[in-house]
């Protein structure tokens, strides 16, 4: 679809289409590569893509730095916009100059970006209003708390819910709320910050979006970071609000504060716990260490809802002193036959190793070895004769141990580590049956599938 698209819009084919990195969503980026360089998304949602194309013609109408959409699909599922490169604010956000330009320009977008801002065409709802908040507590009473097996009385839990979604739900001059602001959703070109991934946003509180910049659970900003960018958004605000109290303003953003960090954990329970994304379980820890900050202030609002997340907090610190952590990893090694290709890496992240194992002599080439394969004792006492295969196997252990190690603990998904020969029967399937044993016996936690292509083998360790 993308490729028809660029060639529909620019008249000529692209030389090259390259997957982005995938974050929490479902809508897949490409970077697609020809005589003009762009970004092609392609959405499972129809009338999410539309609130973004919207919004973007929107806001660049009012001159404000978001990505211009190019072309549209007719089925409107994919469509075409300006490359912003790849440097986001998330990776710079040591820059206090950069965080601070950005804070000070999100009253635009909230503001001035509100101007005839037509919001029945935001998406899922048009407003954040109690019944949004509702969902937002809800999502992490099912996806977080009730995880923990910590108990909790429904009633007064849901008493305090409502209480909350009616304090905070938005109300007055109609602003817009980004709903994700985040460094991760701008980039960086050419020093000026661009805003993305706003198809979430609505009408809704300015204060919203500052708690979520400034609370982001893996940007981990100091409170001197957060105190100077409360004062870099109070100063540029006072462009479209005059009088603002400083001090009411915080106690507003305290609040806000408490209901963005459940959300935050109902989000990282459903993408961690049930779909097993690595990056978002690794964020649960620290979205915790918020919440403990934030409790730590006091809250005479919620008593109840304090009571039970303060259980939660201690029940996830003794979990996890106790808890033997299976690991996201799972190693992929395989036995193939250059004949018919390397296998191809399904999990689209590329890399990992290719051992070719035809430097050594092959038993194939003996009569008695022809109809057996390197899971046999003969062939295994063959190949072991001759003395090379150990060391050779000594050498691929030395490199593939680090990087399980270091695959694991940064908690990717995924390592692929084939071994290949003449015919993928012999010594190839050696030294994949023997690097998948060595594995497990050293990383016993790491999942490890064993693949022997031309043997028709697939098992889990």
């Amino acid at each position: 679809m993308l490729s028809t698209l660029y060639t529909q819009t620019f008249g000529v084919d692209h030389s090259e289409i390259r997957p982005l990195t995938k974050a929490g969503s479902n809508r897949r980026y490409f970077r697609i590569s020809g005589p003009r360089t762009v970004v092609g998304v392609i959405g499972t949602s129809a009338i999410e893509n539309n609130a973004f194309i919207y919004l973007s013609g929107h806001f660049s109408s009012k001159g404000l730095p978001v990505p211009k959409v190019i072309a549209v699909s007719d089925d409107r599922l994919c469509y075409i916009q300006d490359d912003l490169g790849d440097s986001s604010l998330f990776e710079m956000r040591g820059d206090i100059s950069l965080l601070k330009k950005t804070i000070a320009l999100l009253p635009d977008f909230q503001y001035k970006g509100a101007e005839g801002l037509d919001f029945s065409n935001c998406y899922p709802v048009a407003t954040f209003d109690s019944q949004a908040i509702l969902w937002d507590l809800n999502y992490f009473k099912y996806c977080f708390l009730n995880t923990t097996g910590v108990p909790y009385d429904e009633g007064r839990l849901e008493s305090e819910f409502r209480l909350m979604a009616t304090r905070l739900a938005h109300s007055g001059k109609p602003t817009f709320m980004y709903r994700d602001f985040q460094s991760r959703n701008v980039m960086i070109k050419d020093e000026t910050p661009y805003f993305i991934d706003f198809q979430g946003g609505r009408k809704g509180p300015v204060e919203y979006d500052l708690v979520s910049f400034i609370s982001q659970a893996r940007a981990a900003f100091t409170p001197e970071v957060k105190e100077e960018l409360i004062e870099t958004y109070l100063q540029s605000v006072s462009r479209y609000v005059s009088g603002t109290d400083g001090r009411l303003f915080r106690e507003r953003l305290h609040e806000y504060e408490l209901l963005r960090t459940l959300q935050v954990l109902g989000a990282y329970g459903f993408r961690g716990k049930f779909e097993r994304k690595p990056h978002f379980l690794k964020s649960i820890p620290l979205a915790l260490d918020n919440l403990k900050g934030i409790l730590a202030t006091g809250n005479k609002t919620y008593p109840y809802l304090t009571e039970i997340l303060a259980a939660m907090l201690e029940h996830e610190a003794s979990a996890s002193a106790t808890e033997i952590r299976p690991s996201l990893l799972t190693v992929h090694v395989s036995s193939f036959s250059y004949k018919k290709g390397i296998p191809e890496d399904c999990s689209g992240n590329g890399g990992g190793f290719v051992f070719d194992c035809r430097g050594m002599e092959n038993p194939g080439r003996y009569e008695e070895y022809k109809s057996i394969t390197g899971l046999d004792k003969p062939v295994i006492d063959f190949l072991e004769s001759k003395g090379e295969i150990q060391t050779f196997m000594e050498n691929c252990y030395g490199l593939v141990d680090p990087s399980v190690e270091c695959y694991d603990r940064r908690g990717f998904t995924s390592l692929v580590v084939n071994f290949g020969c003449t015919g993928g029967q012999h010594r190839s399937v050696y030294g994949a049956q023997h690097m998948a044993e060595h594995i497990k016996t050293k990383f016993p936690h790491v999942n490890v599938r064993l693949t022997h292509r031309e043997q028709n083998i697939d098992c889990t360790l």
